[in-house]
């Protein structure tokens, strides 16, 4: 039988089920990351589950996401993660050592392996030859502590690359191509793997690029082939041993076939304000911005930063730009300063920031109002900058360089017909000081986490009543995003581990009085809402899910949701409908009372259902795609609940 690469790595850590697409499946989880915007949580779930040692073969928690330390929170935070990641056998990523997803790129990745992390952008590692995965914290809990991830078995959609990028055209414009073609849910359900003869001209971090923004695209996950490229990469990094080829078979097929001719793209850009609304670069030239951003994990190579700063080399921005350069890791710093690009920067006026997720996450470099910022990050989602009216460009860092200089959005193929060539560096600074190795058992056990007094401990959920009768608190319409749900940025995720305080922010950016509202609901049954299409995309951060649940939120009832947020509303005791006639849509309204009847029996005897709505004649059609074993944990009020009441033994 011959097998493509995505296959041949779940069929090597398949512990439960069939590889067929749309059943559930379980797999052994090799490895996991976890970073501090959502690692405070996973830390506080191993705590209340009792778990002694992380069972995987590595397991990290970095510090990237809060770094801006304006009072206790954030470095109160750092301090208990430091002692959890001690105390559970983990290693820890320092502040300022870099993006959790370069980082583990050079230090910890390994060809063949599975990684589940509480990041939707730990896809990126697919890159490697892994079989890189999204996912909410408690499911990453549930992995550190050995379980399997549990998840609906991907199609796998083969896209054969042919022929060479042009100049001025890179890696970023290949995933802006598929965004353009597919939009954002074009990948869902789906894992995206790449093969053919342009990987030859696609360098490890040209994947990492790529596979990165699978996540806009929905995707399960991303995969590359391990080559030689992959082990010349580890060779840069002293990991050589860690290396192994890892191919589709000759003759291996896909679900889903496509083809891109790299020789055919163009500099394309991602107008406001979503990923997917991508047109080429010369549609919106002469646009004025503000900002211009280069960094990120979604350009986190030498390659992205060195091409940037040959093309400000020995220019100056242009009047009123603010050029933020925002490096990946402690250890690309430290090239990029040797190879003297980091001056080039600075003399051509840029800012430097430290090593970190920072803008991209709304953590700062925040634009004006109503002014345009070019950037090269993953996400342009309504508010995420931190600007609650902002308007964000996608780009790659040739055309963000270009327009630097002349104050406009700007395709650099009009600098010149050849793009600088950039050379990597022979010998990287492989910098290992910042990322602490696991403790021995005997001397972790002794160790006591460290917790300030913003961490709270997570509340208790009730099991689901059978009987609901739920006024609709809010209704929205397509791809509402986990920012949208609950954003990110300096004001919010300073509480990521004090759910009475983070809540307040759910659904702000939709409607400020959702929180007050919802509170007056939790002694009284709860409350449900209803969206459109891909609601829940985005970000991983199970507080999306968990900060509504607070608040009383027991049905979301949609057209169709994003799979990691799915997840998240099951894992926290959230009934996640969909209608099966989508045009019901439009017969529900706000304040509209949902009745839901013998929910428990209906759930158990099949997917499908109607619900009443009160004071109407009609119902509406239903649906779930719950699992028996998540039909278990929706009816137990979560996942917590689930395994210390119904599955104790599961840990």
């Amino acid at each position: 039988m011959t097998l493509n690469v995505t296959k041949k790595l779940i069929k090597d850590h398949l512990v439960f089920g069939e590889m067929i697409p749309g059943n559930e499946i379980g797999l052994k989880i090799d490895q996991t990351l976890t970073q501090d915007a959502t690692g405070t949580m996973v830390m506080l779930e191993l705590e209340a589950m009792g778990i002694e040692r992380a069972q995987t073969e590595a397991s990290a928690q970095y510090v990237d996401h809060n770094l801006i330390q304006v009072d206790s929170k954030n470095p109160d935070d750092h301090l208990f993660l430091q002692s959890a990641a001690h105390r559970f056998g983990l290693y820890y990523s320092k502040p300022g050592n870099g993006v959790s997803h370069p980082v583990h790129m050079q230090r910890l990745a390994k060809p063949g392996k599975t990684l589940l992390g509480s990041d939707s952008h730990t896809c990126a590692n697919g890159c490697m030859g892994m079989l890189a995965m999204g996912a909410g914290g408690i499911d990453v809990a549930m992995a550190i502590a050995g379980k399997p991830f549990y998840v609906k078995m991907p199609e796998v959609w083969g896209i054969n690359l042919t022929g060479e990028l042009p100049d001025w055209v890179s890696a970023k414009d290949v995933i802006l191509e598929l965004l353009r073609k597919h939009d954002v849910k074009g990948a869902v359900g789906r894992v995206i793997e790449y093969y053919g003869p342009g990987l030859a001209h696609l360098s490890a971090m040209d994947r990492h690029v790529i596979a990165n923004m699978g996540a806009e695209l929905g995707a399960t996950g991303t995969v590359f082939p391990s080559d030689g490229e992959i082990k010349n990469f580890l060779k840069t990094q002293g990991r050589e041993e860690d290396w192994i080829e890892l191919k589709a078979d000759k003759g291996a097929t896909y679900d889903i076939d496509e083809e891109i001719n790299l020789s055919n793209l163009e500099p394309l850009i991602a107008k406001p304000s979503s990923p997917g609304n991508v047109v080429p670069v010369t549609e919106v030239a002469g646009t004025p911005i503000y900002q211009s951003y280069i960094g990120s994990s979604a350009n986190p190579g030498f390659r992205d930063f060195a091409v940037a700063a040959e093309i400000v080399d020995g220019k100056q921005i242009a009047e009123g730009i603010s050029l933020d350069i925002n490096p990946t890791s402690r250890q690309m710093l430290t090239d990029l300063v040797q190879a003297s690009h980091i001056k080039s920067f600075l003399q051509a006026g840029a800012r430097l920031h430290q090593a970190g997720c920072n803008g991209c996450i709304g953590m700062g470099q925040a634009p004006a109002t109503g002014r345009n910022s070019l950037r090269t990050t993953p996400r342009n989602f309504p508010g995420r900058s931190g600007t609650k009216e902002d308007s964000v460009f996608l780009c790659s860092p040739e055309t963000a360089a270009a327009s630097a200089l002349t104050g406009v959005i700007t395709d650099p193929r009009t600098l010149g017909k050849r793009a600088p060539k950039v050379k990597e560096p022979k010998n990287v600074s492989v910098d290992v000081h910042l990322l602490e190795k696991p403790l021995p058992y005997e001397e972790a056990k002794k160790m006591k986490l460290q917790k300030g007094p913003n961490i709270a401990s997570i509340p208790e959920m009730s099991e689901l009543p059978n009987h609901l009768e739920l006024p609709i608190l809010l209704k929205m319409g397509d791809n509402i995003s986990t920012d949208e749900i609950l954003a990110g940025g300096s004001r919010v995720l300073p509480y990521r581990s004090n759910l009475p305080e983070i809540s307040k922010f759910s659904f702000e950016i939709i409607d400020p009085t959702y929180y007050e509202r919802g509170k007056k609901t939790v002694d009284h049954g709860g409350h449900a809402i209803v969206g459109g299409f891909n609601y829940g995309q985005g970000s991983s951060r199970e507080h999306a899910a968990l900060a509504p649940r607070y608040l009383g939120l027991r049905v979301a009832l949609v057209k169709d949701f994003a799979r990691i947020h799915w997840q998240n509303l099951v894992n926290f005791g959230v009934l996640p409908l969909t209608f099966m006639d989508s045009n019901d849509y439009d017969q529900l309204h706000e304040d509209d009372i949902l009745i839901l009847e013998d929910i428990k029996t209906k759930m158990k005897q099949g997917n499908e259902f109607s619900i009443e709505v009160k004071g109407k004649d009609n119902k509406i059609n239903v649906r779930h795609l719950l699992s028996p074993r998540q039909i278990e944990i929706i009816l137990a009020g979560g996942l917590i609940n689930w395994v210390k009441t119904t599955n104790k033994e599961a840990l």
